[in-house]
């Protein structure tokens, strides 16, 4: 090679060489401090649109004018709490996670969970999780399996008057299952679904139930993520346990959303005291909604998305948010194992619309298509 071509391939290999150096350094500065994801459980979309229009939602008024709400649809997996922040959580249908229902679920497969992706794309030290949870429920719990004897779980049915073989457990043995060992029955449980999780979680917290304890859990650690990197996923459950108590139709209902709102406000207000808010992402959804005019979710595919990214620009579904998020924070999502289900709310994604009514198929696909988690001796 002449001494002129040896000049040109090493002026063209400084070139490249800064080129990808300003990329780099364009990417680092774009990626946030920390991102927000806060869980308004059971907040119907009509029902937040219409406070929103009568200005009784300010905090989600003043988000979403920062950046956008969107419609998010629920087109796969139960309207139910555990599917729908399971699926928030990893950006995947319920046949990967083995979250299916309150009813029925697993521990979430090894690394698929926002907190252990994070914890390993940044090494463990440079970036805090934290999980902090209205609901006690096991569904959103970490909790180590265990077993008792069928006898025994039966009458602990008996007691609350609830017998149903097919899905054990409706309160306390939750995702329990039915299973015989040397001719003795027993309800095993599998472990809460964020049990694989919990060691790259460094806060995880849930039975708080009124929001005056999530909020102040979470303004408590922000306080000590304000020179971290974070993640922090916040659940509120107040418009949930008013709908089942008084109905969706029902001042109590609107009352628990305005309530979200006033708690979320407040997270606001302390990121922007910390002087982190320009430096945080927050988005604001819900895990399902509200049967219209009842006390129940059997099928509330409608719920919404408010954020400050200016970034988002299309509707969704559940399983997008986690996506978002680890784009968000520089994640190369083509390199994620098992490819996720959900898109970037930034990107063109399919037109994924959730369909007036129940599709027929409900439950009688879900159990025969998991046998495994419905045992014979159950039915």
């Amino acid at each position: 090679m002449t001494r002129c071509k040896w000049q040109l391939v090493s002026r063209f290999a400084a070139l490249v060489l800064a080129v990808l150096a300003i990329s780099a350094v364009l990417r680092a500065a774009d990626v946030p401090q920390g991102i927000m994801v806060i869980g308004w459980d059971g907040a119907e979309r009509n029902n937040v649109k219409r406070l929103l229009a009568a200005d009784e939602l300010p905090n989600l008024a003043a988000l979403a004018k920062e950046g956008t709400l969107i419609d998010i649809d629920i087109v796969t997996g139960a309207t139910e709490t555990a599917t729908g922040f399971a699926q928030i959580l990893t950006g995947y249908v319920p046949d990967k996670t083995g979250v299916y229902t309150d009813k029925i679920y697993q521990p979430i497969p090894d690394g698929y969970t926002i907190f252990e992706r994070l914890k390993r794309f940044f090494a463990p030290e440079n970036i805090q999780t934290a999980a902090i949870i209205g609901k006690t429920s096991y569904y959103l719990g970490e909790d180590d399996p265990f077993k008792i004897s069928y006898d025994t779980w039966r009458e602990i049915q008996i007691e609350k008057k609830i017998i149903d073989n097919n899905r054990p457990g409706p309160d306390e043995l939750q995702g329990g299952v039915i299973v015989e060992e040397n001719g003795a029955k027993f309800v095993q449980i599998r472990g809460g679904p964020y049990l694989n999780a919990k060691d790259q979680i460094d806060l995880f917290v849930n039975g708080l139930i009124v929001n005056e304890k999530v909020g102040a859990a979470a303004i408590d650690q922000l306080e000590k993520c304000k020179d971290k990197r974070f993640f922090i996923f916040v659940q509120f459950i107040q418009p949930d346990k008013n709908g089942h108590k008084y109905g969706e139709n029902s001042q109590e209902y609107s009352d628990g959303i305005k309530s979200d709102d006033l708690w979320t406000g407040k997270i606001i207000d302390k990121l922007k005291e910390l002087k982190i808010y320009d430096k945080t992402l927050v988005y604001v959804t819900a895990d399902h909604g509200f049967d219209i005019g009842k006390k129940s979710h059997s099928y509330a595919p409608y719920i919404f998305l408010a954020t400050n990214d200016k970034k988002v620009n299309r509707d969704g579904t559940r399983e997008d948010i986690a996506p978002t998020v680890l784009k968000r924070f520089g994640m190369d999502l083509s390199k994620i194992e098992p490819r996720l289900d959900g898109f970037p709310l930034d990107e063109p994604a399919p037109e994924r619309k959730a369909p007036a009514d129940k599709p027929n198929p409900g439950k009688r696909v879900l159990q025969e298509s998991n046998t495994d988690l419905v045992p014979a001796a159950a039915k």
